[in-house]
């Protein structure tokens, strides 16, 4: 014997009974032997609890919502049966109708509404969906029976939520299934007194009723068929990525169960569970998946948590004070008070000092417990035992489940540590003895992003998720977006990693998309789909999104966008940049972006603030955590200066290597801004300050490259003017220094803490002597690296390596999340 059962979405429409009534058959053109029990068309049960309260106050557009149940039941008559037999079933439900009715009118003319009649009337809608489902069976030639569950399931007189006689039930359903060869339709939720008083199963009714007649008959199966593939790792409808469950134990179901999982209701098929029978959930709408399978035990999976579930709103309820520390009692007390009001608790945590116990509870009735414990323990109040009992609100909890855990360490270490890098804050933990769940309580606003970052840290067949943000979409913006759509394939199968660009903003336009942003499209996308950029704008909407693993990066020189760092950063949104502004402005502004970095568990990355796609700052860092000492720094920072001294040599003028350095787009579009040395300015001091060296920008000194004429000149054309003037002192300049076998080099230099920046001749023993290009290079002098320093080398500049460099923070923020 196998039992199905179909929710209420199974039998909710035309379409969706017509694929209820293809699994039957296919059942029986298989040879099984089943019964089949049915929950009322969705929706129906909630409306006849409002039909019934909608009569207790004597307002009769109850009626109207009897009409609209009875018009869609017989809307299933007239599509699913022969016009020659829809007259009796017409008659048959009209008939149920007309009960209804009649019961609702006496509620209307008393003006009450007991829990015995309440039952009552949400019984109908089983009754009405069976009843045609039956009769579609029967026009079908399937001898199949209409089964009302009140004869066989007899209970206790505890209405909405009966207690069952197993004793008597089991007997009346083995009598009656041995009496017949029929299918058995049979009516979910429902049962009755041994007076045929009509009672409710509670929760999950339909299931218990499928459940209990499965293990009378000691069924080999019981089929849940629902709109969903089975059990999920967590809600699909908050996380994207969650994929079906297979096979998965009656502890794990439970658990989740308990904290938010929807597709079964573990406690109302515990009579399966006793018998061992196994629980299969399907898709009434997918019937090829394999669904899940819930049984005594699993199979051996590839990951250690089986799944993440979770309440969206609850109440903690906090009772705390020094009295309570070693006073035996307290516990039993609180908790046996509740007990005798009925509020029930969903999670329990005590401080092991004893000095407060919290529990979560159904927010609805959080006042109402206030003010019993309030009540109930005033005595221990007035004398300062207990200092308050406080209610916190607008929280959510998430169960991280799975046999799996109890045989492996680190778990509680994983999932604290991913909810303190999304700066997730725990507001309290609970771990059962069992070990196979960990609950967390959280801010609501938080759940979405913990659920997701959660998911991706312990379901990895699915790459982890890094959400990006980019402001600047120019050469280097675009250079990223380019480099990370192609690498996407690799990243995916090689580092678990997927990059979701979510917003992408310039100087006109910006697009954010929740769910990510096609790069192969992204720029027709913001041209015909982007609003007016607004800055601010742009940043509340990245923290609104509240995404896990979010990375902000910004790709331009923009001096007001550096503003928004510490903000973000404090928001648990990492940053990554090649903009030089914030690390070389004053050095408090400098830490102080450090340390929020740190406090909140989240990257401040700007590897290409020197030298580009260069190691340069990484290496620093590196030698200063291995503990060693920065004695001298020197360095080529500026690519173009590079490139123009590279070039320079006798028989050009050094205004026609300035213009071909510019014309190859080296140079800025006024070539002052890199002959300055400010760039390169910028670039030492911050090099300084990462080998631990607290400089201000006023620390550093420039001795000017250009005379005081070409830095005066008005306008472009006029620099190059005096750059022509002036060109036998650069001519001296090159030939003192070939005159010592030397070469010019534009070079900043940090020693014994002074950095300055001027042009020098290096002769062949020095490591810049042999420059060439655009290159950049840097000679770091430590304790360690005193006798050889050691030499970093390579382009400096260009889009593509700067590029490059900004997607290597990035895939190392990956590597850290995970």
């Amino acid at each position: 014997m196998q039992v199905l059962k179909f929710g209420g979405t199974s039998v909710g429409s035309v379409e969706s009974i017509k694929q209820v009534l293809q699994i039957i058959e296919q059942h029986r053109q298989q040879g099984n032997s089943i019964a089949v029990v049915f929950s009322a068309m969705g929706g129906v049960t909630n409306q006849l609890i409002e039909i019934g309260r909608m009569a207790t106050t004597g307002n009769t557009d109850y009626m109207e919502l009897v009409r609209r149940i009875e018009d869609r039941h017989f809307n299933v008559v007239k599509a699913l049966i022969p016009v020659k037999e829809q007259g009796k079933v017409f008659a048959h439900v009209r008939g149920i109708i007309n009960e209804l009715e009649d019961l609702l009118r006496g509620v209307s003319l008393i003006r009450e509404l007991t829990l015995r009649t309440h039952d009552l009337i949400t019984s109908f809608g089983e009754r009405l969906s069976t009843t045609v489902i039956a009769e579609a069976l029967k026009s079908r030639g399937v001898p199949a029976q209409f089964l009302d569950a009140r004869t066989i399931i007899k209970t206790d007189a505890q209405f909405g939520q009966a207690e069952v006689n197993y004793t008597l039930t089991n007997q009346l359903i083995q009598d009656h299934f041995a009496k017949t060869t029929d299918i058995q339709l049979v009516t979910g939720f429902i049962g009755s007194t041994e007076k045929n008083e009509t009672t409710t199963l509670g929760r999950g009714g339909s299931d218990y009723t499928a459940s209990i007649i499965g293990a009378a008959l000691n069924a080999t199966l019981i089929d849940i068929w629902t709109d969903v593939d089975g059990m999920m790792t967590a809600d699909p409808r908050k996380v994207p990525n969650a994929f079906n469950i297979p096979t998965i134990t009656y502890a794990e179901a439970m658990e989740l169960s308990h904290f938010g999982a929807k597709v079964i209701y573990p406690p109302s098929l515990q009579p399966a569970f006793a018998r061992n029978i196994p629980i299969r959930v399907l898709n009434t709408f997918n019937p090829a998946h394999e669904g899940t399978v819930v049984s005594r035990t699993a199979e051996r999976r590839q990951y250690t948590i089986t799944g993440i579930s979770s309440i969206d709103d609850i109440a903690l309820v906090n009772v705390q004070g020094s009295g309570m520390i070693g006073v035996a009692g307290v516990s039993a007390k609180l908790f046996g008070i509740l007990a005798t009001h009925k509020i029930s608790v969903i999670l329990i945590s005590q401080a092991s000092s004893e000095h407060s116990i919290c529990f979560a509870i159904d927010p609805r009735g959080a006042e109402q417990v206030k003010q019993i414990l309030d009540t109930e323990f005033a005595t221990e109040i007035a004398h300062g035992h207990i200092d308050s009992i406080a209610i916190e609100r607008d929280l959510s909890v998430i169960a991280t489940v799975g046999e799996g855990m109890r045989k492996s360490s680190g778990i509680a270490g994983k999932l604290f540590s991913v909810l303190g890098k999304n700066g997730v804050n725990i507001v309290a933990v609970a771990q059962g003895s069992s070990e196979i769940n960990i609950s967390v309580v959280i801010n609501r606003n938080n759940l979405s992003k913990a659920l997701n970052a959660l998911h991706n840290i312990f379901f990895q067949s699915e790459a982890r998720m890094l959400n990006l943000f980019m402001v600047g979409t120019g050469l280097i913006g675009k250079a990223l977006l380019n480099q990370i759509h192609a690498q996407t394939d690799y990243l995916r199968q090689e580092k678990l990693l997927k990059i979701c660009v979510v917003g992408v903003a310039n100087t006109k336009k910006m697009l954010l998309d929740a769910k990510g942003l096609e790069l192969d499209e992204w720029h027709e996308r913001q041209l015909t789909n982007g609003v007016t950029t607004s800055l601010p704008a742009f940043i509340e909407k990245i923290k609104d999104y509240n995404l896990p693993n979010s990375v902000f990066i910004d790709c331009t020189s923009d001096k007001d966008i550096v503003q928004h760092y510490e903000s973000l950063l404090d928001a648990n949104i990492s940053v990554v940049t090649p903009n030089k502004v914030a690390n070389s402005g004053p050095y408090s502004e400098y830490r102080r972006l450090q340390r929020t970095a740190l406090n909140r568990g989240v990257k401040f990355l700007y590897e290409t603030n020197v030298g580009a796609g260069l190691p340069i700052i990484n290496t620093v860092q590196g030698l200063m955590t291995a503990g060693d000492r920065f004695l001298k720094i020197e360095a080529i920072l500026s690519g173009t200066l590079s490139f123009i001294f590279n070039t320079f040599r006798p028989g050009l003028s050094f205004a026609d290597v300035v213009r071909e350095a510019k014309e190859k787009g080296y140079t800025e579009p006024d070539p002052r801004d890199d002959l300055s040395g400010q760039d390169v300015a910028r670039k030492i001091l911050i090099l300084a300050r990462e080998a631990g060296f607290p400089l201000e920008p006023d620390d550093v000194t420039v001795n000017n490259l250009l005379p005081k004429a070409c830095l005066d000149a008005p306008t472009i054309p006029a620099f190059f003017e005096e750059l022509e003037r002036n060109n036998d002192y650069f001519e001296n300049l090159l030939t003192q220094a070939e005159a010592r076998g030397e070469k010019l080099r534009f070079v900043a230099a940090f020693e014994n803490n002074k950095a300055v920046i001027e042009l020098r001749s290096v002769g062949p023993e020095h490591p810049f002597y042999q420059l060439t290009g655009a290159d950049n290079i840097v000679s770091f002098t430590t304790e360690r690296y005193k006798e050889r320093p050691l030499v970093v080398k390579g382009p400096g500049a260009g889009a593509e390596v700067t590029a490059a460099g900004v997607f290597a923070d990035v895939v190392s923020i990956g590597s850290y999340l995970a």
